[in-house]
């Protein structure tokens, strides 16, 4: 053998230890980041709510999503009579795996030098990257629903077939945004949409730029997506027992506990990477520090989901197909036929120049649906609250 083909056998292995290397990191990274999530939900929780939070697993209670998951590995599994195993089985990995391939595509940074060799710092960067986050998203659907059924009771089953209803509905609005932003940046590679919003902190932004409905509506279907309240409709304990996983224990239970979170981090990924730069940011002393400016945006979607779940009460069933299927997907088909005129019409060259009054309109317009939205709310809660004071008043007449 060569000297020419002894160098390139070792370069080969070196891209391959290189890759095998980067897919531990981002399996061990999601893990990771699923345990703090864990952790940092329950201490914004207390804080919000002017309470004590997990403090007695080690230092200042920081190892009590440690010490949960070990419980939950140790308590005795079961599976019922009437299940199918296998599929019992599988559904969970359903739900996981998904969120763990959807990280894969996430930028988290620029091209990095490790031992005399480039790298991104991005497990993959296919040119179809949001064709697969699309794809990856409409999985979980099927361990939802295959959950529900294979455990053989009415209640998982229940739960299950409403799950999968508000999944559907809701990746419509999902794939109608995200179809936004890629008319806008011409581009299905996720990293190419982070170049994209390079060249101006904040104002390039796609949430800023250009795209601030189709954010919001984004926003809203990706927390009914994750089920993540005010949309966590999935596990209503007073009408359906838990849901679509009352039937699992242990181990099992746990990985639908991982793929909650590990979703609720991959997606707050994306939402930093289709709508808020990525890793973009300003350079600190001439140095850029893009896996920084990463996380500190992730921790502050992150606060935000954690932020709304302790404000606002979970929502009527009817409300939440009601959102979806009447106003949601109207809206985000009407901004991707807007947006995409647009661009169309000049290249964008028009909107670039009208861009301000166009985003005065567009808040102007959102701002208007919401506070419509919120009197509506208003005289539904006002109107329920008559009938019973109704009910209470003819019972006491009794």
């Amino acid at each position: 053998m060569g000297h020419d083909a002894l160098f390139d056998n070792g370069l080969n292995l070196a891209v391959w230890l290189f890759l095998l290397l980067k897919v531990v990191v981002t399996f061990v990274l999601v893990l990771v980041s699923v345990l703090f999530m864990v952790m940092y939900e329950r201490k914004a929780v207390a804080w919000l709510g002017v309470r004590y939070g997990p403090n007695r697993a080690g230092p200042n209670g920081w190892l009590q999503s440690l010490a949960d998951g070990t419980k939950l590995l140790f308590k005795e599994a079961f599976i019922p009579r009437t299940a199918d195993k296998a599929v019992y089985r599988i559904a969970p990995y359903l739900m996981l795996i998904p969120a763990l391939l959807t990280f894969a595509i996430v930028p988290i940074g620029g091209t990095v030098t490790i031992a005399h060799h480039q790298t991104e710092l991005q497990l993959v960067d296919p040119p179809w990257g949001i064709l697969f986050l699309l794809m990856t998203s409409g999985v979980s659907v099927y361990g939802v629903m295959l959950a529900g059924w294979s455990s053989g009771s009415k209640y998982p089953l229940l739960g299950s077939v409403r799950a999968s209803a508000q999944l559907v509905s809701y990746e419509a609005v999902l794939g109608l945004t995200t179809a936004t932003v890629v008319v806008v940046t011409g581009a299905l590679q996720t990293s190419s949409i982070v170049a994209a919003q390079h060249g101006g902190f904040l104002y390039h932004w796609n949430f800023l730029h250009t795209l601030l409905i189709p954010f919001a509506l984004f926003s809203i279907a990706i927390t009914a997506e994750m089920t993540r309240p005010p949309f966590d409709l999935v596990e209503a304990e007073e009408e359906l027992s838990g849901g679509y996983n009352l039937e699992y224990s242990s181990i099992n239970f746990a990985w639908f506990y991982l793929a909650e979170y590990a979703a609720l981090v991959t997606n707050s990924a994306i939402v930093v990477t289709l709508w808020f730069g990525g890793y973009d940011g300003p350079r600190i002393a001439g140095h850029s520090i893009g896996p920084a400016w990463f996380t500190l945006k992730l921790l502050i979607i992150l606060y935000v989901y954690v932020w709304v779940r302790a404000t606002l009460p979970r929502i009527r069933y009817d409300q939440l197909m009601d959102l979806g299927w009447k106003r949601l997907i109207p809206g985000a088909l009407a901004m991707l036929l807007i947006v995409a005129g647009f661009q169309i019409n000049g290249g964008g060259s028009w909107f670039e120049e009208r861009k301000w009054g166009f985003l005065a309109i567009a808040a102007s317009v959102l701002l208007g649906v919401l506070l419509w939205r919120a009197i509506n709310v208003g005289h539904e809660a006002t109107e329920m609250e008559s009938a019973r004071d109704d009910v209470a008043t003819r019972g006491s007449n009794r």
